[in-house]
C-alpha cells in the first residue's frame, strides 16, 4: 500500500480524516459498526430499486409514441443549438476521428455496455465488505442520484445523437446529421436496435447521462478509501473515459454529462441526510455513535 496515505473514517457526521491505519485497525468487518448489513437484504433492496427504476424509466419515454418522439427531437435540436452557441458542438467531430477504426470503436462499445454496471457494482461490493458505514451512506446517495435521473428522463426526453439520422420508429431520419450508431456498426455485445431492447428500453433517456452520474458517484464513493496509487488514478480517470465512450458511440451529448454531474451534486446532501435517519440495519453507525 502507498506509504503515508491517509484514509477517511466512516463517520460521515464527524467528517474527520484519520492518519495511516494498520491492517488490524481498518474497518474491514461489518461488526465494527453499530448495526449489521446482510448481503441478502442488500441484494433484495438494490434489485427491487433497480426494477422499479427500470419500469418507471421505460414508461416515460419512447414507449409513449409519436408525441414524446417529437418532443425528444425538438429537445435534441435545442441542445445542439446551445452547444453551437458556446462553440462546443463537437460530438460528431470526435466520432469522425475514430469511426474508421473498427477495433477501437468495438472496445468503446464494450466499455459503454459493461463498465457502467461492472464498476458500479464493484465499488458497492468493496464498500459493503470493507467500509460498511460508508456503504450505507453512499448506497443511499446512489439511490437519490438515480431517482433524480428518472425525473430528468420524464421531464426532458432527449433524442441521442445516434438517432438523429436514424429512420427507425424511434429516429428523426434527419439527413442533416450523419452520426453512426456504433452499437450497430461495427457492433458490440448488444444494440438498442434489437427487438428486445426496443421493447424494454427508453430510447430518449439521455438527460442526464446516468453513465456519467454513476461514474462520478464511483469516484466520490470510493476514492477517499482507496490507498493504492494505481487504483486511485484509474478511478479518477474513469469518468473521463466514460465521457469519451458516450460521445464516440453517439449515445450522448456532452451537456448530458453535465446533467449527470449535477445529479450527483444535488443528490449527495439529500442522500447523506437520509442515511443518518435510516435504521442501523440499513445504514450502520460508527462504533460509539449516538443514534439519530
Amino acid at each position: 500500500m502507498a506509504s503515508g496515505a491517509t484514509d477517511v473514517t466512516d463517520d460521515a457526521d464527524a467528517g474527520r480524516v484519520s492518519g495511516p491505519l494498520s491492517d488490524s485497525e481498518r474497518p474491514q468487518a461489518r461488526s465494527s459498526a453499530g448495526g449489521s448489513l446482510h448481503w441478502w437484504s442488500e441484494l433484495i433492496i438494490v434489485g427491487a430499486f433497480y426494477g422499479v427504476y427500470t419500469f418507471i424509466r421505460n414508461r416515460f419515454g419512447s414507449d409513449l409514441g409519436q408525441s414524446v418522439k417529437q418532443t425528444a427531437i425538438d429537445n435534441a435540436y435545442d441542445v445542439i443549438s446551445w452547444e453551437r452557441a458556446v462553440h462546443l458542438f463537437g460530438e460528431k467531430g470526435i466520432q469522425d476521428l475514430f469511426i474508421e477504426w473498427d477495433w477501437f470503436i468495438q472496445f468503446w462499445n464494450i466499455f459503454y455496455g459493461l463498465c457502467h454496471f461492472a464498476v458500479t457494482i464493484s465499488v458497492m461490493v468493496f464498500l459493503f465488505l470493507r467500509h460498511p458505514v460508508r456503504y450505507g451512506i453512499q448506497r443511499t446517495v446512489l439511490a437519490f442520484t438515480t431517482g433524480l435521473a428518472l425525473v430528468g428522463f420524464a421531464l426532458y426526453p432527449l433524442m441521442p445523437p445516434r438517432l438523429l439520422n436514424d429512420c427507425s420508429p424511434f429516429g428523426a431520419c434527419d439527413s442533416n446529421y450523419s452520426y453512426v450508431d456504433t452499437l450497430v456498426d461495427p457492433g458490440g455485445f448488444w444494440s438498442f436496435n434489437s427487438s428486445a431492447m426496443m421493447d424494454i428500453s427508453n430510447q430518449y433517456a439521455a438527460m442526464p447521462s446516468l453513465h456519467i452520474a454513476w461514474a462520478v458517484w464511483c469516484v466520490v464513493a470510493a476514492l477517499p478509501v482507496l490507498r493504492r496509487r494505481g487504483v486511485r488514478l484509474g478511478m479518477l480517470a474513469y469518468p473521463w473515459l466514460t465521457l469519451f465512450a458516450v460521445m464516440v458511440t453517439a449515445n450522448h451529448y456532452w451537456i448530458d454529462a453535465v446533467g449527470g454531474l449535477l445529479a450527483v451534486v444535488i443528490a449527495y446532501p439529500a442522500g447523506v441526510l437520509l442515511a443518518r435517519r435510516l435504521p442501523a440495519w440499513l445504514a450502520p453507525r460508527p462504533v460509539g455513535a449516538v443514534p439519530t
